[in-house]
């Protein structure tokens, strides 16, 4: 498809000269007489670019500029005129944003060049802007449960300011998305979000990590290495699982908050960093000030807005929304048709325990997205990944796991009648004169649960 290029200008030489470059080089073209059809143009046709001309009569092209910021258009515009000064050269481009400014009488490539350039650019700004907001979507926090409600108050109340914020709770919970969150939504959201696992590295690798080296620093320092304090400079470092550090790296992150200085390992020299601190862990860090594995006053500096996130099952009325978030997401990042999980199907995910919280919840959808053969995803097939998912040694009978009173019933019914199958050879029969109860009523309760001989394998 040919990239359309506007070109706003009251001079008809000018647009037939144009127009007969732009065409040559491949592009479609579109023309306005005024600065006002210029901007019905952009409005109507969304071209790719515009070529604006500074002096026409009644509206020029520096207030098409303005009225285009003031509505919000995005499209590139490259500034032409035949009476350039500095000082317009200097409005339109630094304060009103159009990509370049070219005197008339400009030669032909040097126009071909500023509008591929021109081009290019807003295509990977588009491209940006769309990585980001894929990215947000993957890091929502979905869920109005009371308990939710708590932790994004608490993310409203933390995010302006730039105090470190020490997040707990079990792993799975999302810890990393209430950090993202508080990111995003503070004046540093533009800077980058630098994210480090500490559990992940080993001791002689962490501390080089953080706060960089210089070449020769160590053994296998053969270049040298900026660390992440430096890499979040007017951003934020999120500290994952921050009571796994050993206590000699966490004297030197005190350091960072104290001074908001670092050191990079092998040299003498200090280098100033602006950077927000968020931590997390899964551990119970006061616990481990008294065993003497954390730091007292490094919990104090963590902590100067404690955020606790609840477990899932906590928030169990928030399940239904994240499996259809978390459906949705698969289906979008893996180009797959979507699928429905029946009100059964939920009921019962909402019901199980979620040992691994939210991440957890994560996995068992994508499973049942990939394994389940229909459009329609019902609860035998979530009650099957459900017990495949039982880790050896830690099953728990089914009915346990019951929400409700009703649900308790169901699968103690639908494990009684399993049984009592199975004593008796799958006889439908015998099976339903043995229990007391019709044949009739018999297939209806196989049905109901689907139960079948086949299914039981």
């Amino acid at each position: 498809m040919k990239e359309r290029i506007l070109v706003v200008d009251d001079d008809e030489g000018v647009r037939d000269a144009l127009k007969m470059t732009l065409e040559y080089e491949g592009y479609e073209c579109l023309f306005g007489r005024s600065g006002q059809e210029g901007l019905d143009l952009i409005a109507i046709e969304s071209p790719d670019l515009v070529l604006l001309d500074v002096k026409m009569p009644g509206m020029d092209g520096l207030e098409v500029l303005r009225r285009m910021n003031e509505r919000g258009d995005k499209v590139p515009v490259i500034v032409i005129s035949g009476h350039g000064t500095i000082s317009t050269a200097v409005e339109a481009t630094k304060h009103l944003g159009a990509f370049s400014f070219l005197e008339k009488g400009f030669e032909g490539d040097s126009l071909k060049v500023d509008i591929r350039n021109a081009l290019e650019q807003h295509r990977l700004e588009t491209e940006v802007k769309g990585y980001r907001a894929q990215a947000e979507i993957r890091h929502e926090m979905i869920g109005d449960s009371p308990t939710l409600r708590g932790v994004t108050d608490a993310i409203s109340l933390a995010a302006p300011t730039s105090s470190t914020v020490l997040i707990q709770g079990e792993s799975g919970v999302g810890k990393e998305l209430v950090a993202r969150a508080i990111h995003r939504n503070s004046r540093r959201g533009r800077e980058r979000f630098v994210q480090v696992n500490c559990a992940a590295l080993p001791e002689e690798l962490i501390e080089s990590e953080l706060f960089g080296h210089e070449r020769g620093a160590f053994t296998g320092a053969t270049q040298k290495q900026i660390g992440k304090f430096e890499q979040a400079d007017r951003g934020t470092i999120f500290l994952d699982e921050v009571g796994d550090m050993s206590l000699r790296t966490q004297a030197k992150v005190l350091r960072v908050l104290q001074e908001g200085e670092v050191e990079r390992l092998g040299s003498a020299r200090t280098i100033k960093v602006d950077v927000r601190v968020i931590a997390a862990s899964n551990r119970n860090l006061e616990e481990g000030i008294d065993g003497e594995t954390f730091r007292e006053d490094l919990y104090f500096r963590l902590s100067v807005i404690p955020i606790l996130v609840p477990p899932l099952r906590d928030r169990r009325e928030d399940i239904p929304r994240l499996v259809e978030h978390f459906a949705r997401l698969f289906c979008r990042e893996n180009n797959f048709r979507p699928k429905r999980f029946t009100p059964a199907a939920l009921e019962l995910m909402t019901g199980e325990r979620w040992r691994g919280n939210v991440r957890e919840l994560r996995n068992t959808v994508e499973r049942l997205m990939v394994m389940s053969p229909g459009m329609i995803i019902d609860a035998g097939e979530v009650r099957g990944v459900l017990r495949s998912e039982t880790p050896a040694g830690a099953a728990e009978p089914a009915a346990h796991r019951a929400a409700t009173l009703r649900e308790f019933k169901e699968v103690a019914e639908r494990e009684f009648l399993v049984i009592r199958l199975r004593e008796h050879a799958w006889n439908i029969s015998k099976t339903a004169e043995v229990i007391d109860t019709p044949r009739s009523n018999l297939y209806k309760k196989l049905e109901q649960y689907q139960i079948s001989q086949d299914a039981d394998g």
